[in-house]
């Protein structure tokens, strides 16, 4: 079989990095998108030159492409290379956000408006990113759409932009399964646990050490998940599902890198809604 072509946005760091690189180490050709050229462009470090030299020495091709997902023509040029270099596209994970500062207390008035941003590069981008994929996902006449998601799209999170941009993320990939469906391009959100990234260490160090407990998912552990997912006999029966990453990774067999079976947090952050049959036929 051809090596799967993915492509990966927002993988300079963080849950983008690591499912890349979970990708890259089954063999896949890997784009990664970020806004990151240059190691001090952000404060947690990363590009997106890393990432792919790191899918390179994990067995796959990492292609990097410095692509900011606010600009609708940067995401166009993107799939138009990858119709020129390979003619199809295998997965699209959709990971890119503008991601604000944490939440300061005094409601969402007290904090800077700028939080709203996580609606245009989060759940717009992830539209426009889509829409310019499927094209390529078609001539496949199989494919799969990813949307990262959490808990915090039916419990409080962040906020209500992250809570609206996690909704949403859910709602859109329901929908383009319905459209994707006769085509057989499955369509999910996958909800991610609390994850070791490089934001989430920054942030626990500041933590007294009683509040840094708690099991982690490594980034890696959804990039498992979406390559199990995806060559998977029964991925169209998945497609236009939300879908908790740890419960769909026990149901498909995949562990975390350090052979740990991550936890559902269902009881505890809630569960996905049921999509209305309309979405499912």
């Amino acid at each position: 079989m051809a090596p799967v072509i993915a492509v990966v946005t927002g993988a300079s760091r963080g849950a983008g990095k690591g499912i890349a690189l979970a990708l890259g180490a089954t063999g896949a050709t890997v784009y990664v998108t970020g806004r990151s050229a240059n190691p001090g462009d952000s404060p947690h470090g990363g590009t997106v030159a890393d990432t792919a030299a790191l899918i390179d020495e994990a067995g796959g091709t990492g292609v990097p492409v410095v692509v900011d997902h606010a600009d609708d023509e940067a995401v166009a040029a993107l799939f138009a290379r990858v119709a020129r270099e390979h003619g199809r596209l295998d997965i699209l994970v959709n990971n890119a956000a503008k991601v604000a500062e944490p939440m300061r207390p005094g409601g969402f008035w007290a904090n800077p408006v700028e939080a709203a941003d996580l609606i245009t590069v989060g759940l717009r981008s992830h539209f426009v990113a889509a829409h310019h994929a499927a094209p390529l996902l078609l001539a496949n006449g199989r494919g799969l759409i990813v949307h990262t998601g959490h808990y915090g799209a039916v419990s409080y999170h962040q906020g209500p932009a992250y809570g609206a941009q996690k909704a949403g993320a859910d709602k859109m990939a329901a929908d383009m399964a319905k459209d994707l469906r006769p085509h057989h391009v499955a369509a999910v959100s996958i909800w991610m646990g609390g994850l070791r990234t490089e934001r989430a260490e920054a942030h626990l160090a500041t933590l007294p050490p009683a509040a840094r407990t708690g099991l982690r998912e490594s980034p890696q552990f959804t990039g498992r998940v979406i390559a199990a997912l995806y060559a998977s006999p029964d991925l169209m029966d998945y497609s236009g599902r939300t879908l908790i990453g740890a419960e769909l990774g026990a149901r498909l067999g995949v562990t975390d890198v350090d052979g740990t079976v991550p936890l559902s947090r269902r009881d505890e952050l809630g569960a996905p809604p049921e999509p209305h049959p309309s979405l499912l036929g």
